[in-house]
């Protein structure tokens, strides 16, 4: 499906200006904090990737999918993409100065959740930034549920939840954006950035 993917991902991202928003001001505060390179992780086809390059940051993809890769190597020559696991990122500590999960942290099971956050967060130089857009859910109390997805199982969270944790590996929210249900032609569900940075005190502290 990585072709039929591709397609509507590219569209869905384009026509999406609130998204746009979100991803120019993390790239703005990663190259106001100095810059460095910066993980776009369940990059897909590269789409937002190359939207990051454009506005100045030394972004890279990882995904999970070679034939995705393959695709966003073809279609943005010179730019690096690797096949990877956001849950298990070969970069040292501390590594990069920016990390974006554009739609990504939604595959993954909410047993498994924590620990991801955890490794997005550990990549993060201190004072790195992280922004994580995700499917949300409104004011039911509940932390994750699942929905129907075309690709793999998938789950929306509740912000608080997500931000919760990232707090508890050491990246504290710096703003949100929660776009109302309406606006989500699809599924009409809330859709939910978050924006965090890499605090000097690490996890716990």
């Amino acid at each position: 499906m990585a072709d039929a993917y591709t397609a509507f991902v590219r569209g869905a991202f384009a026509d999406q200006p609130l998204n746009h928003v979100m991803v120019q001001a993390f790239a703005d505060l990663v190259r106001q904090a100095g810059g460095g390179a910066v993980a776009d992780v369940g990059c897909g086809p590269g789409h937002v990737t190359a939207c990051l390059r454009d506005r100045g940051v030394d972004a890279f993809g990882i995904d999970l999918s070679p034939q995705l890769v393959a695709i966003a190597r073809a279609a943005h020559p010179g730019v690096r993409f690797d096949v990877g696991d956001m849950g298990s990122l070969e970069v040292a500590p501390g590594g990069l100065a920016g990390v974006l999960a554009n739609y990504s942290i939604i595959h993954t099971p909410p047993a498994v959740l924590p620990t991801t956050l955890a490794e997005l967060s550990r990549a993060l130089a201190p004072g790195g930034y992280l922004l994580v857009s995700f499917q949300a859910l409104g004011g039911t109390g509940a932390a994750a549920e699942a929905f129907d997805h075309r690709v793999s199982p998938a789950w929306r969270y509740s912000p608080d939840h997500v931000a919760g944790l990232l707090r508890e590996n050491g990246a504290d929210e710096v703003s949100r954006l929660v776009i109302a249900p309406g606006e989500d032609p699809v599924r009409g569900f809330p859709q939910a950035h978050l924006l965090a940075r890499r605090s000097a005190r690490g996890a716990g502290g």
